[in-house]
């Protein structure tokens, strides 16, 4: 149901979600989710995602654990450049 809520873009079915899920083996979830229901909230009903920024920093990430120890910052420029 809840991903339902979240692809349908449901803002007003969320509480009722949180609500049901609150006595269920999901409470923790639940409970996460309605401390941060704000930004779950806007989450849902803008159209903006950050996916892309994240895929790049992910990317970084990798490429800097390959290179640990190996290369200093010249190299990983070059080598984030061609990647």
């Amino acid at each position: 149901r809840f991903h339902t809520i979240i692809r349908s873009k449901a803002k007003a079915a969320l509480d009722s979600w949180i609500s049901d899920a609150a006595g269920s083996l999901l409470s923790s979830f639940a409970a996460g989710i309605a401390a941060e229901r704000q930004a779950i909230g806007a989450a849902v009903t803008q159209p903006w995602s950050n996916g892309q920024t994240e895929g790049q920093i992910t990317k970084l990430k990798l490429i800097k654990r390959q290179m640990y120890g190996r290369a200093k910052l010249d190299l990983l420029r070059a080598r984030l450049c061609t990647a």
